[in-house]
């Protein structure tokens, strides 16, 4: 991570500890906020996705049957290689290891249409948090949809809440919120990019 934020030592010695060391493969919470994460998605099916902080890939394997392409990265080598096993037989996703935000996947001029921020803000201090949004909007197509989904309860390990990551999206400018969803374990919040303006999955179908 960036200086000040949770060292990337600490994702190495959590995946040393265990292969799964939050438990996502069998926790039914995880099971079912995965599950909501991809329900509240707005668009049927995406062009080009982008996940990172996939960790072992529970969520990108949902992720996966909506998108024409998917790339899902990791700070650390073990997930990224579980991952890889997870994902093996569905060629439209890759999986990379990547130390966001300093460094970033390189954007075809039509950029990402879906962006799934999910468990990661609150690991950056203020100057990675703002790199990463920066990029994260700067990547995001015109209409294209940011997914933000954070644990809200304190950790130690946390640079931040999960509540002060999704207060700073909801201020920026250039995204519009059209979806949110809050419990006392997280919070799951819908963006899209403006302009154009934001429009609901209803309007969007034509129905008003």
């Amino acid at each position: 991570m960036t200086s000040g934020g949770t060292p990337a030592g600490y994702f190495d010695d959590m995946y040393a500890g265990a292969e799964d060391p939050w438990s996502f493969e069998t926790r039914w919470y995880d099971q079912r906020k995965h599950e909501m994460t991809v329900a509240c998605l707005p668009r049927r099916r995406y062009r080009s996705a982008f996940e990172p902080g996939c960790s072992t890939g529970m969520l990108t394997r949902r992720l996966a049957p909506r998108c024409d392409r998917l790339l899902a990265v990791d700070i650390a080598a073990a997930p990224v290689a579980s991952a890889r096993r997870r994902l093996a037989e569905q060629p439209h996703v890759r999986v990379e290891r990547m130390r966001v935000p300093d460094e970033w996947p390189a954007v075809a001029d039509d950029g990402f249409d879906l962006i799934v921020l999910s468990e990661l803000g609150y690991y950056f201090d203020d100057a990675g948090l703002d790199l990463l949004v920066t990029r994260t909007v700067d990547s995001l197509e015109p209409g294209g949809t940011l997914v933000a989904v954070h644990w809200r309860p304190a950790v130690a390990e946390h640079a931040r809440s999960g509540d002060d990551v999704h207060r700073l999206l909801a201020g920026v400018d250039a995204l519009a919120r059209t979806a949110r969803h809050e419990e006392a374990d997280f919070l799951l919040d819908v963006f899209l990019r403006v302009p154009p303006p934001a429009r609901s999955v209803a309007q969007a179908d034509g129905l008003w």
